[in-house]
């Protein structure tokens, strides 16, 4: 990967929807050349998919926490993942250092929603307890790092 391919991934991650000649006109290269470039940043798995970012209010859910999840002695890392996988509320999962084995992003529509999901956080097998802090607003969230991208 070098200097001209990171600014594409550097431009995708500001505008995914780029066509091919506006991402070419912002690396000097041609259409043809970036859409090769993209093909293969795709095909290495540098690039592993593209999608929509929407307001989670607008589709219905309201409340955001962050959940961190303690684990029993006895946990299997793997196996809790994969249960909190299988919730639909949980729109992010992270291993992390600590007392905590994860912290989940949780999106639901109410606050009732929120402990309904929180029993069943707490149901999973190796999920000793949470400790979930609900998120008052969000000043940004998912924003792209490409300040490494862009300044080489």
């Amino acid at each position: 990967m070098d200097t001209v391919d990171r600014r594409i991934i550097a431009a995708l991650r500001t505008n995914g929807r780029a066509t091919y000649a506006e991402l070419g006109r912002q690396v000097g290269l041609s259409a043809s050349a970036v859409h090769e470039r993209v093909g293969k940043l795709e095909a290495s798995g540098v690039i592993v998919g593209y999608h929509a970012v929407v307001d989670p209010r607008a589709v219905g859910l309201g409340v955001t926490a962050l959940v961190g999840i303690h684990p029993t002695d006895t946990a299997d890392d793997e196996e809790v993942a994969d249960a909190l996988g299988e919730l639909p509320e949980v729109e992010s999962c992270y291993r992390v250092a600590g007392d905590e084995a994860f912290v989940v992003k949780v999106r639901v529509a109410t606050v009732d929603e929120l402990e309904h999901t929180l029993g069943r956080l707490r149901r999973i097998k190796g999920v000793a307890r949470t400790r979930s802090t609900v998120v008052l607003s969000t000043r940004f969230e998912g924003r792209p790092n490409t300040a490494d991208l862009a300044a080489e």
